[in-house]
């Protein structure tokens, strides 16, 4: 499996990382498989949140008696330093290791800087300077919060959605974090399931060198095509190149990632899913959303308040209230057209 140095920090790691969010809805036995199997491959970086329930629990159970073989990151949701401190340790104990390699702040609608009346920063300084944690990292979805943490010097590293759908600014964003020694983490490389096909990510994220992909795996299967990927690593041929640019095509511009900030909804939609169901009916498996449970959940796009709060939460600036009528009626006639088909 191919290496890489993340940013100044000196870690070397697998050009292909673990993404623990998904096994939070497999059991504790299924993510040690998974967990294992990634590390038994060479996968060298894991990444979990302290959001993430029972994520961390999962890696500290599987993978406490191999904590040298890989460098865990993980993320705090905390709004001062007393969060902060209460998350790390909870963190900690939860992962079952001493240090933490990369500790991020989570989507924050700020950057933490040091003397902030939030105390964040400065808390994140002492607990490295404890052992605690090794390196200082922030997440994002906010273009403009994302560049304004490279450019402060204040972070070890930055984790940001980014794959073959990137805009120019996005792939400048990339370019001055290898500029300036930020390693960066991409996120969503298949845009929330959007993107069906690994290929196309995979090539167009293995041409930038600075560029550390986590990928979700929440099935055996998953993490088999991509350490297949990884150890046979496709070309950029005519084929994958044709996957991409059909991709850029249909979802380019403003389109729901499922990053899920959106929640909780007053109504009780759930809006990652229903503000994209026209696209996951013609890309994904069309029949996992015709069930009566998912008529019964887009059935409360109805109940829609338009309090504006989603559109308040999202990173990408879309208005999920406005949106979401036109694709219930799609969906209905959608169901109304295969009915008897699934």
């Amino acid at each position: 499996m191919q290496k890489m140095l993340l940013g100044k920090t000196g870690l070397s790691l697998s050009r292909t990382g673990f993404g623990a969010l998904p096994i939070q809805r497999v059991s504790f036995d299924e993510a040690a498989a998974l967990l294992n199997r990634a590390v038994d491959a060479g996968i060298r970086y894991i990444d979990t949140a302290r959001a993430y329930t029972d994520s961390e629990e999962k890696i500290g159970r599987a993978l406490s008696r191999r904590r040298g073989e890989y460098a865990v990151a993980t993320k705090t949701h905390a709004k001062n330093a007393e969060g902060f401190w209460k998350d790390l340790e909870t963190s900690l104990t939860m992962l079952r290791t001493e240090t933490i390699d990369v500790y991020q702040f989570h989507n924050p609608g700020f950057v933490p800087v040091p003397g902030g009346e939030d105390g964040l920063y400065d808390a994140a300084v002492q607990a490295r300077a404890q052992g605690k944690i090794r390196f200082i990292g922030i997440t994002q979805h906010s273009i403009d919060r994302a560049e304004q943490a490279v450019e402060s010097g204040l972070y070890d590293t930055l984790q940001y959605p980014f794959n073959h759908l990137a805009t120019n600014r996005e792939v400048k964003l990339v370019r001055r974090c290898a500029e300036r020694g930020v390693g960066f983490v991409a996120m969503k490389a298949l845009s929330g399931g959007l993107v069906t096909d690994a290929r196309a990510p995979f090539v167009y994220l293995s041409e930038f060198e600075n560029v550390l992909p986590i990928w979700g795996f929440q099935h055996m299967w998953e993490l088999e095509q991509l350490l297949k990927l990884s150890e046979n690593p496709p070309k950029n041929d005519p084929e994958i190149q044709a996957v991409i640019e059909k991709d850029r095509a249909e979802l380019v511009g403003a389109f729901c990632r499922s990053c899920g900030y959106c929640l909780p909804c007053p109504a009780g939609i759930q809006i990652p899913q229903a503000n994209r169901m026209k696209q996951l009916l013609g890309r994904a498996v069309w029949q996992d959303y015709v069930t009566p449970h998912w008529q019964e959940e887009m059935e409360k796009i109805e109940g829609c308040v338009h309090c504006g709060q989603c559109a308040k939460r999202c990173p990408y600036d879309l208005k999920p209230f406005e949106t979401l009528p036109e694709q219930l009626k799609y969906y209905r006639e959608f169901v109304r057209q295969h009915a008897g088909q699934n």
